[in-house]
C-alpha cells in the first residue's frame, strides 16, 4: 500500500476513535462489575435490543467456553432483557436510548467500551445470535486458543459466519427461552460461497449461503458479508470499521496465509433463522435503524411472508468442528 493510502487509513481510524469518544455520553451504566474481574480476563462485548428469549443460552454457551465477563450495551429493550442482564453476576451493563444507526450500528458504543475495558485483553465481539466454533472447541477452552495465539504472536482470529437453519418453514418450529437454538437450526450450506480480496483493508470478503440464494438471488452482491474477525487481543488504538468484518490498523485483517498454507480460523454459527425472526424483522423495519435503510430486513420481510423453507437437497446437517474443517469452512492451521 502507498504512503498516501496508509495515511488515509490512519486518518480514518482516528475518526472512528473520535466518534466513539463523542458517543460515550450516550451510555448510562446500569451495573459495572469490572472491578471484581480476574487479571487478564476473557471478555465478551455485545450490543442488543429485545433479546430476552436468547440470552439464557447465549450466556451459558460462552460461560462454558471460558468467557470471564460480559460487557453489554442494551439499546432500550422493553422485553425484560435489561432487568435479566442486570441480575447476572458476570455481566456489566450499559443502556442507551440513542439511535443505533447514528452510533454506527452500535459500534461506536462498543469501541468506547473496548478502549476502556478491553485494552491488553483478548476480546470477543459477537451478536447474541452468533456462537463461536474454533478448532478443538469441544475439548479445549477458549483460553487454550488464545494462549496459542499469544505464543504464535497472532493478534486476531477470523471466523466465517455460517447461517444455520431448520428443515421446513422457519415459523413452524417454536423456540423456547433457554433452548439450544441448534436443536432446531441444524442445517447449513456446505458450498455456494464467493470470496474476493478487499485490497483496501487487506481482508477477504465472503458472501453466499442461504441468505444469498433465498433473499438476494436477484442481486447476490448486495447479500450480507460473512467474513468476521471477532476475537482480538485488543489495544486501545484499534477500531472496527464495519461491524466486526474488518479492523484498523489494516494488518489485523491479514488472517489468511498468502503463501499456500492455512492459518487457524473458526466459524460463527448464526442462529438467526428461528421462529422469532419474523417478528424481529418487522420490529427492525419499523425502527429503520439498520444499515442502508434496513434494506436487508426489507428483503427478509418480503420473503418471510411466503414462509420459505431454506433447506435444500445440498444442505448439510451440522455435526462438529471437524466436519467444517473437512468442508474447508475453517481450519486448525498448525495448532496441534
Amino acid at each position: 500500500m502507498s504512503v498516501l493510502g496508509s495515511y488515509r487509513l490512519r486518518l480514518r481510524r482516528q475518526r472512528l476513535l473520535a466518534r466513539a469518544f463523542l458517543h460515550r455520553n450516550e451510555l448510562k451504566p446500569v451495573v459495572n462489575r469490572m472491578g471484581g474481574v480476574r487479571p487478564e480476563p476473557m471478555l465478551l462485548f455485545t450490543c442488543l435490543r429485545n433479546e430476552k428469549v436468547r440470552l439464557p443460552y447465549f450466556l451459558r454457551y460462552y460461560r462454558d467456553l471460558g468467557i470471564d465477563h460480559f460487557l453489554i450495551v442494551d439499546n432500550d429493550s422493553d422485553d425484560g432483557s435489561r432487568e435479566y442482564l442486570a441480575r447476572q453476576p458476570d455481566v456489566s451493563l450499559w443502556t442507551t436510548r440513542a439511535s443505533y444507526r447514528r452510533a454506527r450500528f452500535g459500534m461506536d458504543w462498543l469501541t468506547h467500551l473496548l478502549r476502556h475495558h478491553g485494552h491488553g485483553n483478548w476480546c470477543l465481539t459477537v451478536d447474541v445470535d452468533e456462537f463461536l466454533i474454533y478448532p478443538f472447541c469441544e475439548t479445549r477452552p477458549l483460553r487454550a486458543l488464545t494462549d496459542w495465539l499469544d505464543a504464535s504472536q497472532i493478534r486476531t482470529f477470523s471466523s466465517m459466519l455460517l447461517d444455520m437453519y431448520p428443515k421446513g418453514p422457519v415459523q413452524d418450529q417454536p423456540y423456547r427461552e433457554g433452548q439450544n437454538p441448534f436443536e432446531i437450526a441444524q442445517w447449513f450450506d456446505s458450498g455456494n460461497y464467493t470470496i474476493a480480496r478487499n485490497w483496501a483493508f487487506g481482508n477477504l470478503w465472503v458472501q453466499g449461503g442461504p441468505r444469498t440464494r433465498s433473499f438476494f438471488a436477484d442481486d447476490p452482491k448486495r447479500a450480507p458479508a460473512l467474513n468476521k474477525v471477532p476475537l482480538v487481543k485488543w489495544h486501545r488504538s484499534y477500531a472496527y470499521v464495519s461491524s466486526t468484518h474488518m479492523l484498523l490498523p489494516r494488518g489485523l485483517n491479514l488472517v489468511f496465509d498468502e503463501w499456500g498454507g492455512e492459518k487457524a480460523s473458526g466459524c460463527l454459527l448464526h442462529a438467526k433463522f428461528l421462529d422469532t425472526f419474523a417478528l424481529k424483522a418487522e420490529e427492525e423495519m419499523a425502527r429503520g435503524e439498520h444499515y442502508a435503510d434496513s434494506r436487508e430486513y426489507r428483503a427478509y420481510q418480503q420473503q418471510l411472508k411466503e414462509q420459505p423453507d431454506l433447506w435444500c437437497k445440498w444442505s448439510e446437517k451440522y455435526i462438529n468442528w471437524r466436519q467444517l474443517e473437512i468442508l474447508g469452512l475453517m481450519s486448525k492451521g498448525n495448532w496441534a
